[in-house]
């Protein structure tokens, strides 16, 4: 494969010709091998050098491969190990089945058998490595641990927030519903000086035309049939800290104006009151919608846009960041395995692929419940094809399938391959090599260019 790096192998037999020829058979597949006689010398190499599968036959004089079976799963637990044996020691090969060999393979070998045995148990291998680096980016990618992304996009916005949560400035988040706008709000006010007072969160959508007014500034007693006594309204309760107004677009006019004189004056009435309420409150609006655009046709009113519209912030869907997907993907099977109480561990590649083509209409929150569903339904250690949604898989399979008529010449297939892997990745040429397992400035001589 161009570009990357070569499985690694440990083959370990006290016969030299049946270590010559499993050399020669494994560099053949591709394998980067290195061979020893014993279990001893094999120990020592391991103690130095990284191997994803060691092949060691069962019987050898010194260290057997039992011996050296435990030893490895001492000192590199993560290494897998296949045993070789003759079918007279079958139950000994069961036994290190037990003790955590990944498989056996009986004498006489046979090639495709044992190269398959190792293939599978060098993805499993290399399976494992791979969750493992995610969760150590995971844990590295930023300060708050529910804003996941290593994308330019998700590494703007957590620049912005480190820049905006110190100062006083009103906020706009803009972007689709599902797009983590309320964790941004959140984020924002626990890195700012008002973090030990009160977040509120409205959501101006939910809340009938009639009620939002009181919601958010309260009302005095007999304000209304039903207003048995004086509530404060949100802008009370938020005082000292951070109001957050999600689908801040669905405002009613009235409100509107009476919005835009808090944020003006940082003063208001309660509803059917006549008493001037001060009030020190930081805005923090949200929008799925083009409120420039509202505002410009007067659907909404202009002088509140430009109050609100001090520093915006847009987070991008999650189909046009599809980088952070394997973070956001690792992130929720740990936090879904641990409320399970499971013992999932990582995401094939085969369901990661899905997770990479399918468009996410609900972006995050979609990823969200995806995975929550692949949680309860897997039943091993490793979430797979089967275990996610069908429309997820059901889709995501649908376009990873490319028909490619006989006779095609092999460079017209390499093209339509690549290109097609490209829109599945949406033009990101990282992932599209980790599909491919080529590197990156292949893709670009491919394509004719240069690698930015």
């Amino acid at each position: 494969m161009d570009g990357a790096p070569k499985p690694r192998i440990l083959i370990v037999d006290d016969d030299k010709a049946a270590l010559d020829s499993l050399t020669q058979v494994f560099e053949k597949e591709g394998f980067e091998t290195r061979a020893e006689q014993s279990g001893e010398a094999a120990l020592d190499a391991l103690r130095s050098e990284d191997f994803g599968v060691v092949l060691a036959d069962l019987r050898m004089p010194g260290m057997d491969g039992m011996d050296l079976l435990k030893a490895i799963k001492a000192i590199r637990p993560d290494t897998e190990v296949v045993i070789m044996t003759a079918f007279g020691t079958i139950e000994k090969a069961v036994e290190a089945m037990r003790e955590g060999a990944y498989d056996f393979v009986t004498k006489p070998l046979k090639r495709p058998l044992v190269v398959r045995s190792v293939t599978r148990a060098f993805e499993k291998f290399a399976l494992r490595a791979e969750n493992q680096a995610l969760r150590a980016e995971l844990e590295a990618v930023s300060g708050e641990r529910t804003l996941i992304g290593t994308s330019p996009s998700m590494r703007r916005v957590l620049d912005t927030i480190a820049q905006v949560a110190p100062s006083s400035a009103t906020v706009l988040l803009q972007g689709e519903s599902g797009t983590g706008k309320e964790l941004v709000a959140r984020a924002i006010h626990r890195r700012s000086q008002r973090s030990r007072g009160p977040f509120i969160a409205i959501n101006c959508a939910a809340i009938p035309v009639t009620l939002l007014e009181s919601e958010l500034f309260g009302h005095e007693r007999g304000a209304f049939t039903g207003a048995f006594a004086r509530r404060e309204g949100r802008f009370k309760l938020a005082d000292g800290g951070t109001l957050f107004l999600d689908e801040v677009a669905e405002l009613d006019p009235l409100v509107q104006a009476k919005l835009l004189r808090v944020l003006q004056e940082g003063e208001f009435e309660r509803l059917g009151g006549t008493q001037t309420i001060r009030t020190n409150v930081r805005v923090i609006a949200s929008t799925n919608k083009p409120l420039a655009e509202l505002a410009r046709q007067g659907r909404f009113r202009e002088d509140l846009f430009y109050r609100l519209n001090v520093i915006t912030i847009t987070l991008l869907p999650l189909r046009e960041r599809t980088e952070d997907i394997p973070l956001l993907a690792q992130h929720f099977m740990g936090r879904f395995a641990e409320r399970n109480r499971k013992n999932i561990r990582a995401i094939s590649r085969e369901a990661m692929e899905l997770l990479l083509s399918h468009d996410w209409p609900g972006n995050v929150r979609e990823l969200e419940n995806t995975i929550e569903h692949a949680v309860v339904l897997c039943r091993g250690d490793t979430i797979r094809v089967e275990d996610l949604p069908d429309l997820v898989a059901r889709e995501g399979t649908a376009k990873q399938y490319l028909t490619i008529q006989l006779g095609t010449p092999l460079d017209e297939i390499e093209q339509q391959v690549l290109q097609q892997t490209l829109r599945l990745t949406r033009g990101n040429k990282r992932l599209a090599a980790q599909l491919l397992g080529i590197a990156v400035r292949t893709i670009y001589r491919k394509m004719g260019g240069e690698e930015s």
